[in-house]
C-alpha cells in the first residue's frame, strides 16, 4: 500500500527441487512472505512492509552466491510477516491453517530484547474462577515461551497470602531454561482460584526479590519486570511504588487484565503507565498470543534508541520448520540481529522493525575444525555462554515422534560419516526450537 494505492507484488513463482535445501522445492532467485493466521494480512503495515522488504531479495541471493554453505535466510517483521529465502510453498497444518509466527521463535525473541529478570505475579482470588483462570494460565504459558536461557524468572501467586508456585524457588529467580519453563507450566496448571486478592502483598514480594537479586549481582543484570495478571485492582497502590520503584522506575510493570469485565481497568492501566510498562486487556483465549508479545516491543525500545546491533547465536535445536523427510532433520543454530530504521523519528520512538537471521547447520561449524588438523586424539566442540553443548562429535539429539531409522541417519549425519556405528538414545525428549 503506497501513496494511497495498492501495489501488485510478485510474479509467477517457480519452484525447483534443490539438493542443498534437502530436495525441497525452492526458488533461489526470490524470497516469499508468510503471514500467520492471527495477523490481519490486509493491514497497511503488513503490505507496506512486504513492499519495502523486497530489496532483501538481492541481498539474500548475493549472500548465497558468496557463501554456498548458507541455508535459510530470513527477516521476521515486528508486525508479524516473515520473509524467507529461498522461497518455498507454505503448507497448512492438519487444521488448514499456517500458524507459524516468527515472533514466537527463540532467535527473534533473543535478538529483539536484552536479557531480563521476570516475576510473573498471578491473581488466584475467587473472582478468577472458570474461564478467567484458564485465560490467565494460557497467558503465563505464552510469557514463559518468550523467555530463554539468558533470562531469569519466578512465578508468584497471591490471594489472601503470597504463594510461590514452586516452594523450592522461594525468594529467588531461576534460569529460564527449557526444564524450568516446562516445570513452571505444569505447576501453574494445578493452581485453583479461591480467597480474596490482596495485590499489594504480591507486589511487595516481587519488588523485594528483584531488588535483592540486582543488589547481589545475580540474574541477567539488565532488564527487570513484573507481569501482573489479574481481573482487576481496587486502587493505585502509590505507597508500594513510592517505596520500591519510584522515582527511578527501574522495574517495569506490565499488566494483563483478564476477562470481559473492565470495571477496574483504570487502576490496572494506571499501574502499568506509571511504571514504564504496558497495559493489555485479554478477554478471550484468542487474544492471548498477540497481547503477550507487546511487552517485547516495550523492552526493545532502549536497544533501538541506542542502536545496539547485538548479534546473538541460539542454542542448538532441531530444524523443525521443514521436517518433510529424514534427511531434513538437522541440528541447527541461528545467528540473528535486530533491525532498526535509520529515520530519526523512528529511532526516537524506539520502534523495532524486526529481526534478520540465518540458520547454520552445526555440521558446517564442525567442518571448520577438520580432524587432520586436530590430531589423532583431538576433537572440537562448542559450548554456549550458558554452558550448554552447541556442537560435539558425539552429540546425540533426542527427538519424539520420529522413527529409529530417522534418528540413525541424523546421528550419522552429525558426525559427517566418520563414525562406523551410530549409538541410538534409550530415552526420548523434545528438542525443537
Amino acid at each position: 500500500f503506497c501513496n494511497g494505492n495498492y501495489v501488485m507484488l510478485g510474479n509467477k513463482f517457480i519452484l525447483e527441487e534443490n539438493e542443498h535445501f534437502n530436495n525441497l522445492p525452492v526458488n533461489t532467485s526470490l524470497s516469499n512472505i508468510q503471514v500467520p493466521t492471527n495477523v490481519y494480512n490486509e493491514d497497511p503495515n503488513i503490505v507496506n512492509g512486504a513492499y519495502w522488504s523486497e530489496t532483501l531479495n538481492e541481498i539474500f541471493s548475493d549472500n548465497f552466491m558468496q557463501d554456498p554453505t548458507l541455508t535459510w535466510q530470513y527477516f521476521g517483521s515486528s508486525t508479524g510477516f516473515f520473509r524467507l529465502y529461498p522461497g518455498i510453498k507454505w503448507m497448512p497444518d492438519e487444521n488448514g491453517v499456517i500458524s507459524f509466527d516468527c515472533r514466537n521463535r527463540g532467535w527473534y525473541i533473543q535478538a529483539a530484547t536484552s536479557p531480563k529478570d521476570i516475576i510473573i505475579l498471578l491473581d488466584i482470588s475467587g473472582s478468577m474462577k472458570g474461564l478467567r483462570m484458564t485465560i490467565a494460565k494460557h497467558t503465563i504459558t505464552s510469557i514463559l515461551d518468550t523467555l530463554g536461557e539468558n533470562d531469569f524468572v519466578n512465578i508468584v501467586a497471591y490471594n489472601d497470602y503470597v504463594h510461590y508456585v514452586e516452594p523450592c524457588f522461594k525468594g529467588t529467580l531461576v534460569q529460564a531454561d527449557r526444564d524450568n519453563r516446562e516445570h513452571f507450566k505444569q505447576l501453574v496448571g494445578d493452581l485453583h482460584a479461591k480467597g480474596t486478592g490482596i495485590v499489594n502483598k504480591g507486589l511487595i514480594e516481587s519488588f523485594r526479590i528483584l531488588n535483592e537479586f540486582k543488589e547481589t549481582g545475580q540474574g541477567s543484570l539488565c532488564n527487570q519486570a513484573i507481569m501482573l495478571i489479574t481481573d482487576g485492582a481496587v486502587e493505585e497502590y502509590e505507597q508500594v511504588f513510592e517505596k520500591y520503584n519510584w522515582p527511578d522506575r527501574k522495574v517495569r510493570v506490565f499488566t494483563y487484565l483478564i476477562g470481559r469485565e473492565v470495571t477496574f481497568a483504570d487502576y490496572v492501566k494506571w499501574i502499568a503507565c506509571n511504571n514504564k510498562g504496558y497495559y493489555t486487556h485479554i478477554s478471550t483465549l484468542a487474544d492471548v498470543q498477540e497481547n503477550v508479545m507487546e511487552y517485547l516491543h516495550v523492552l526493545s525500545r532502549p536497544m533501538v534508541i541506542n542502536h545496539d546491533h547485538d548479534i546473538i547465536w541460539t542454542e542448538a535445536y532441531m530444524d523443525s520448520l521443514f521436517q518433510t523427510a529424514a534427511e531434513s532433520l538437522l541440528l541447527m543454530t541461528t545467528v540473528a540481529m535486530p533491525v532498526f530504521s535509520k529515520k530519526n523519528e523512528t529511532r526516537a520512538h524506539g520502534i523495532l522493525l524486526g529481526v534478520a537471521g540465518s540458520d547454520v547447520p552445526l555440521r558446517e561449524l564442525l567442518k571448520l575444525a577438520p580432524r587432520y588438523k586436530l590430531g589423532i586424539h583431538g576433537y572440537a566442540f562448542l559450548n554456549t555462554n550458558n554452558g550448554y553443548i552447541l556442537a560435539h562429535p558425539d552429540l546425540r539429539p533426542l527427538v519424539r515422534n520420529f522413527t529409529l531409522s530417522m534418528l540413525r541417519q541424523q546421528n550419522c549425519a552429525i558426525n559427517d560419516g566418520e563414525m562406523s556405528t551410530c549409538m541410538l538414545p534409550n530415552t526420548s525428549c523434545s528438542d525443537s526450537e
